[in-house]
């Protein structure tokens, strides 16, 4: 039972490894977008009409930061509008947004559209805003992100260059100088590391509802959020895969340092896991196919190298290489030295551009902390529950 432990535990590392040097071709592979002049923006001459949606709840901290950072755009005001959606929020967030008193930002209250419980509250909040909208292309962020002065119009103009109906775009988690800032920072970096893989190569979907831009014909054409709106999260994921079905090549990832979207790290534990337990959650609900067994096969490596030490403390057999023995604990820690290796190798491009190198210093410190909350967030993901913006989910 411990040698098959050990050889299945190593042929998923092979497949995992391959797998990882697959996504960092596929990273290296995308050409950076950049319509500006070199370390010169320029206004470009861009004509698109955009609505920008922010739901909503309990954002009385952040708010007020992203809007202004949304009212410095270099983009007309007049081609763009913003849509706040506020979620039944009992803290300031709705007033706040009145404040601005901008004629192109309007705060719409969830309440007046939705009576009684139900399951996924941002998706019905982006549902309506859309409905209000006057602008051909969507663009969804949240309330505690901020970006850029050139973030909307780099995502127009690749819009207007490229023709897609949705762009997946890259978010950078801020971090401190705590440990589990930094770590989140790194783990969310190898996600749009691999999202813009797997998105660029047309592998799989991913993408994060913190910076993503579709077409507003393009979601009606969908039936928007029908069939997955019970679900509680997904309106990122699942929304693009309903769209990627019925335009397979016009789903495309924009990969430019002017378009990243940025937010804060969670500041405690209970608050990280209850995010990540969120985003575990919709595993089982894709309908991509193509994603699902990326996702075993990552869970299950991470389960064997746990179970591995765990395992060496009761039973540390050697297992003989020629003339070599190596015991169980020690075969654990080449693998784990191995699978930390690939991964800084695959990291090493995104964390340039995101210009995060200095933080790659913690990657095999975090590696051990990564194994136990993947095996956490994934058990639980699917089989417990969890907190959302003050709300218990299942």
């Amino acid at each position: 039972m411990i040698a098959f432990l050990l050889v299945f535990t190593v042929f998923l590392l092979v497949v995992y490894s391959i797998l990882i040097m697959y996504y960092r071709h596929g990273w290296v592979k995308i050409k950076d977008f950049e319509p500006f002049e070199k370390n010169k923006p320029i206004l470009l001459n861009l004509a698109t009409r955009v609505t920008i949606i922010i739901p909503a709840r309990n954002e009385a901290m952040n708010i007020g930061r992203c809007l202004n950072a949304i009212i410095e755009q270099r983009y007309p005001s007049g081609l763009f509008e913003v849509i706040v959606v506020d979620d039944h929020s009992t803290d300031d967030t709705a007033l706040i947004v009145e404040s601005f008193n901008k004629p192109n930002i309007c705060c719409i209250n969830l309440k007046d559209f939705v009576t009684g419980s139900i399951n996924s509250y941002k998706k019905k909040a982006i549902e309506i805003a859309i409905a209000q909208a006057a602008g051909e292309l969507i663009i969804t962020t949240d309330a505690d992100c901020f970006m850029g002065p050139d973030w909307l119009q780099t995502l127009v103009a690749f819009y207007e260059e490229k023709n897609p109906v949705f762009i997946a775009a890259p978010v950078l988690i801020n971090n401190s100088h705590s440990f589990l800032s930094i770590f989140q920072a790194l783990d969310f970096m190898t996600l749009q590391g691999i999202t813009g893989a797997a998105v660029n190569s047309k592998l799989h979907n991913m993408c994060n509802g913190a910076n993503l831009a579709y077409t507003k014909a393009a979601f009606i054409a969908v039936n928007g959020f029908k069939n997955i709106d019970t679900i509680a999260s997904g309106d990122d994921m699942l929304l693009m895969h309903k769209i990627a079905t019925h335009y397979p090549e016009k789903v495309l990832f924009l990969k430019s340092s002017k378009a990243i979207v940025k937010t804060q790290a969670v500041t405690n534990r209970k608050a990280f896991f209850n995010q990540r337990i969120r985003w575990a959650s919709k595993a089982d609900k894709y309908n991509d196919n193509r994603i699902l067994p990326v996702l075993m096969l990552v869970y299950f490596l991470n389960l064997f190298l746990f179970l591995m030490p765990v395992i060496a403390l009761v039973n540390n057999r050697v297992f003989f290489i020629g003339m070599f023995q190596f015991s169980l604990l020690a075969y654990w820690l080449i693998l784990l030295l191995i699978k930390t290796g690939i991964e800084l190798i695959f990291l090493y491009p995104i964390a340039v551009f995101f210009e995060k190198k200095n933080i790659l210093w913690w990657f095999p410190v975090a590696q051990p902390f990564h194994i136990l909350y993947t095996i956490i967030a994934g058990w639980l993901g699917k089989f417990g529950s969890y907190q959302w913006k003050d709300r218990k989910v299942k």
